[in-house]
Order: C-alpha cells, then structure tokens, then sequence
C-alpha cells in the first residue's frame, strides 16, 4: 500500500492504542520469498497460547470464557457491563493474559461479577472452556477470585526487595517452589565450563511429593500441541529456504523442540547466528527472560522479517567498525573484549509478530542471548524499520514535545535530529551493546539475579548514549551535526525522570527492567550531578533542564565504567544498591503532575500492532501465483479468528 495513503492509527481502549505497520518492498520479492515469509509466519502465530499460558495459569481459560460472552451473548450488548468486559478482553489480547504487559499489574475488571457469572449461567455447556467433568459453578469458582479479588495473585513479575520474588509472582514458569529451591537447582546444574547451556531456559519447575523436576516444553511434552503445530509450519518453511545454511538452521530449531535439549538449542543458535546471506530471517522460541522474576525462563516469542536493504547501510557501517568501538569504551580494558567476533547488524522490515513481540513488539533485538555464543561466535542485531516508522508517523503533532520540552530551541533540535538520533541509539543499542565487554573468567552469567536485565539494559543503552556524541558517527556519515547528539541526551533523561512515569499507575514503584534501567540511568545522573540536570519550574510546570551536555557525556562513561564492572565481576550487591536506590521509587508529587498534564494530550502511553494478513493468490489452475498483504482486519476480528485458527491448549 502506498505510503500517503496507508492509514497507521486505529482503535484506542484503556491505556493502548492499536497500530498498522505498513511493509515496505514486500511486492518486490520473489515468490519463494513470500511463501518462505507465509510458512514462518504460520509458525509465528501457533505458538500464541503458549505465551498466554506461560504469564498466567488461568489465562486461557479466562480468556476462553471472556470469548465466549463476548461472541454469544444474547443480552443487552450495549450495556455499562458488556462494553467494560470488552475493553477488558481487549486488553487481555494485547497482554497475552491478564496482567498489564508492561507493568505486570493484575487488571482492574470495571465490570461486575454477577453480570459475568449470570453470563455464564445462561451459556450452553458446549461454548464453555468447561474440563472434563467440571461444572459451571466450579469454573465461575475457580477464575472469578483471580479475575476479581485484587489480592488473588496481583502481579505476574514481582521484582520488590525482601520477599519471594517467585512466590509472590503469578507468572507460570513454577509450581510449589521457593526462590531458593529454584536458585539452590539451577546453581546444581551449573559445571566448570564456559560453554554452559541456558539452564532451565525452556521448562515449567515443579515439587511434587517433594521432589523438584522439570516439565520441559517440547514435541512430546508439555506444550507439545502447541510445537507440533509449530514444526509443522517450519517443515513446509524448507521447502521455501533462500539456501541450504538456512535450511540446516530451520532443521536444528525442528530437531530441538523435538527432543527439549538446551545443547540442541546451543546449536541452532551458533547456526542462525553465522546465516548472514538470506533476506528472510526469524526468531522464534522460548527467548527473553523479563517475564521470570529471576530471569531463567524464556517467553516464547515469535518475529518474520525481511531485510531492508537502503537501512541496513545505516547498521552495517556501525558493525563494520565494532572492534574501534570496543577499544575506545570508556570501561576499563579488563572487561573489553580484546577481539570483537561475529557482530553483524541489519535493519529489517517485520512481516509477522507472535507471542511475546505481539501486540506489543520490541524495536530492536540482539541474540542470541548466551554470552560464551556471543564471545565466540558473535550476535546478530535487528532494527525494525517498519515498526519504528509506524511509531513515528502515529506521533506527528500530538502535542507532546509541547508540554514537555522546555523551550523552542530545544523542541527545534528534537524535531530536527530526534528520528534520526533514536534510529541510531536504538542501532548502537542492539548491534554493539549489548555484544559489548565481557565477563571475567569464572564469573556466572546469571550472578546478578533478579537485577540482572535491568543492569543488561542500562549497559547497553549507556553504550549508545555515549557513542552517540562521538564525531565517529559524523565521520562513518550518520550524522551530519556535531548538535545532533544532544537530542537523544534531552529526550533520554526526560523520558527517564518524568514522560515515562505516564506508563505507572498512582502509588505503584517502577518494576518492568526496561523502565528501571531508564530511571537508574537518568535518575542517577540527575542526583549526583545537580550542577548538571535540573527539575525546573516554568508557569507551574515542570521541565528538565540540561546545562552541559558535554559533560553529561562524561557522566554516561562514569556510569558505563560501572555498570560494565558490576556486569563483568558479576557484583549483585552493587547491582542491587544502584537498581534499589536509583530506579524503583516515584516522587508522587510528580508523577501525579506528569499524569495530569499527559491526560490532556488524550495520547496512549502504550502502543501495538495489528498484523497484515497475508492471503495466497491462486491461478486458474490452483497454483500460488502471489502472496498479499492485507492490512483491513480489525483488532477484534484478528484476535477472535487467532484464537480460533491458532488455538492448541
């Protein structure tokens, strides 16, 4: 579809807004290329019960019954109730569950119980998620408490200091363990070795008679119907591969959700990490940690892409350099690595999303996540250069840099450098920093815990908010003003003292990794360095004021020496004071104020994406002759139709 007139926005409920992404270059593959695309995208999109059960043991079934009410219910659909069910199930799409997707909060059903149990009641038994032998009286018992009693399981991650993060958390990755039954396991498992597997990466934990086992996700174990459904679709995708490295990568992704063996995993990662020559690539599997509290277990996730060839210019002129980069850190050269191995860079246009990346997508992506992999065999980083152009174009003249950027000249510099800035950290972000530095031998991977993502995530953003300034970038031809860097500086610590505090309820401190690693950063810089970072007031208002952006510069190399230190010598009490002091708790006098003002500007804080349909054109004679796109589906039709044509648990 054409650029002027592909409409991005569409619906908005609660605190989200539904996106369209647009896919650029599409028409102008080959017809392999699509089918290839069509078969991956199949597998992207059967592994979606999986992510819902894995946030949530009773995610389906509310799920399952929610769909229920909302397609045959033969009361009053425009009722106070009806319309607030439907937000809720709404919002219970976008978060693969019920719990807020970024916040990990239990939602707030503004409906009542005794219009969804008479629901219920009036439902025939065979349009019910009813097991065997249960009873409608026994369903509305079992998920009612968990839907409407805030006390009953209220957060899916629960990172708070002091308590059992992991029996405290609603998450479904542990059944009738302690945190320190599931620490005491997975250190067992741990041997001298630097090539360790991701132990426990892909299976459920479970005490049973009081025994400790895992029930490991695979073909013939749990989530099997699931994984059938998923290697199936990968089977057809072969037939399809651009050339036969893509091919063997397919294969060993196949033969490990088969057998469920982390050294399988190990070998498909090595592979698809060294698969440079194909246009088509996929992630798919049981990936990133953020929704275990203690940052073992992998969401599945799914993503098909295409690479887009202009853009990747832009990221390969970054990878292509990696080793100057590494040399010039500013961290102590103990923890750099003294040979940058494998580091390959591409912006790539999405063309599916699934599980954990659906609604709600990331931007940027670098894997695999082993480091030992990424130390010898290097990492592959993705910037999605459709998504983060939908995000653009849906936030042309909202109103938003006008009631929060402090002066013209400013907001002048943010319009004029922003995109281009945000492109580039998110490239300096995904591509080098986080396959930045090393550990010193002997420290584990997993040594900072439950503070380990966020301390991750604040290194590699750090990574790129000091390279950004670097004339580097003006002399590789990214930039083209030695200014430019001081829009990323602005909009960054903006984002993290106030704008992203939108996206956190009233009296709630900040839990989700991504969100701390902003605030530690900022907040950090801000109250160190008062000389530099000021609070200001203008006609009653707040604004961040930056007096020397030079040497907030010098600030973020302090702060990645640190941070790389913390990560390298794999020092958790240091890692815990700096998240615990600087990233978790909300001034409130401000947050209420940041709330009040973003309320006027009627902008959802959060955003995702409806996917294209991808419908096959047969000829006269029944053969594929094109693969297109549709971008018409509704957000509702979409969900319905995905959970029926991709239902398996």
């Amino acid at each position: 579809m054409e650029e002027e007139t592909f409409n991005y926005q569409d619906e908005m409920f609660a605190d989200l807004q539904m996106l369209r992404y647009n896919m650029p270059g599409f028409s102008n593959l080959s017809l392999s290329q699509k089918c290839l695309i069509y078969c991956l995208a199949k597998a992207t999109l059967f592994g979606r019960d999986v992510t819902f059960d894995q946030f949530g043991k009773y995610n389906l079934k509310i799920r399952k019954v929610l769909e229920a009410v909302f397609c045959g219910y033969k009361g009053d659909r425009e009722s106070a109730d009806f319309k607030a069910m439907e937000v809720y199930l709404k919002r219970v799409w976008f978060s693969n569950g019920i719990y807020h997707h970024y916040g990990t909060e239990k939602f707030s059903p503004d409906f009542s119980a005794d219009f969804l149990r008479n629901a219920i009641k009036d439902f025939p038994d065979d349009k019910l998620p009813l097991d065997e032998g249960e009873t409608k009286e026994e369903l509305i018992n079992s998920i009612f408490p968990v839907i409407f009693n805030p006390e009953v399981l209220p957060k899916r991650v629960n990172k708070a200091d002091g308590v059992d993060i992991i029996e405290t958390s609603a998450c479904n990755y542990y059944s009738g363990v302690t945190q320190k039954e599931v620490e005491d396991f997975y250190e067992a498992k741990k041997t001298d070795s630097d090539e360790q597997p991701s132990w426990g990466l892909n299976s459920t934990l479970v005490k049973k008679d009081g025994k400790i086992s895992e029930d490991v996700w695979r073909e013939n174990g749990k989530y099997g119907a699931a994984i059938k459904k998923i290697t199936y679709w990968l089977t057809k995708a072969k037939d399809y591969a651009e050339n036969d490295s893509q091919k063997a990568v397919i294969d060993l992704l196949i033969k490990y959700y088969r057998t469920g063996d982390l050294k399988d995993f190990d070998k498909y990662s090595i592979a698809w990490v060294q698969e440079h020559d194909s246009v088509i690539d996929f992630i798919n599997g049981f990936i990133e940690v953020y929704g275990d509290p203690l940052g073992i277990k992998g969401s599945w996730e799914g993503i098909v892409e295409y690479r887009d060839e202009k853009a990747t210019a832009r990221a390969q002129a970054i990878s292509r350099n990696a080793q100057w980069f590494e040399d010039h850190s500013p961290v102590d050269e103990r923890f750099r690595k003294p040979v940058v191995k494998g580091v390959t860079a591409n912006v790539i246009c999405a063309a599916m999303l699934g599980g954990d990346e659906y609604p709600s997508s990331a931007i940027g992506i670098n894997l695999p996540n082993a480091e030992w992999i990424r130390t010898e065999y290097g990492s592959k980083s993705v910037t999605i250069s459709n998504l983060t152009h939908a995000y653009d174009m849906a936030a042309k003249g909202n109103g938003f840099k006008e009631e929060f950027v402090i002066d013209e000249e400013t907001r002048n510099l943010i319009s004029k450098y922003g995109d281009a800035c945000d492109e580039l950290h998110t490239d300096l972000h995904e591509c080098l920093g986080h396959g930045s530095g090393r550990l010193l031998p002997r420290t584990d991977p997993n040594a900072l815990k439950n503070y380990g993502n966020t301390i991750e995530e604040a290194r590699a953003d750090l990574f790129g908010l000091y390279y950004i300034a670097d004339k580097k970038l003006i002399e590789l031809g990214l930039l083209d003003s030695e200014e430019a860097y001081k829009a990323q500086y602005y909009e960054y610590i903006m984002n993290g003292l106030m704008t992203q505090l939108v996206r956190i309820q009233p009296d709630q401190n900040i839990e989700e990794a991504h969100m701390r690693n902003r605030a530690l950063i900022a907040q950090w810089a801000y109250q160190e360095h008062p000389d530099v970072i000021q609070l200001v007031k203008q006609d009653g208002k707040t604004f961040v004021k930056i007096n020397d952006y030079a040497e907030l510069r010098n600030i973020f190399a302090a702060q990645l020496a640190e941070i790389q230190r913390i990560k390298s010598e794999g020092d958790f009490n240091a890692a815990r004071n700096l998240v615990e002091r600087y990233a978790v708790k909300v001034d409130p006098e401000l947050h209420k104020e940041v709330l009040e003002r973003y309320s006027k500007l009627n902008i959802a804080p959060y955003k995702g994406f409806i996917n294209p349909v991808l419908n096959i054109v047969k000829d006269e004679n029944g053969n594929i002759k094109d693969i297109v796109p549709d971008y018409t589906e509704s957000y509702s039709a979409q969900m319905l139709r995905y959970s029926k044509e991709y239902g398996t648990l």
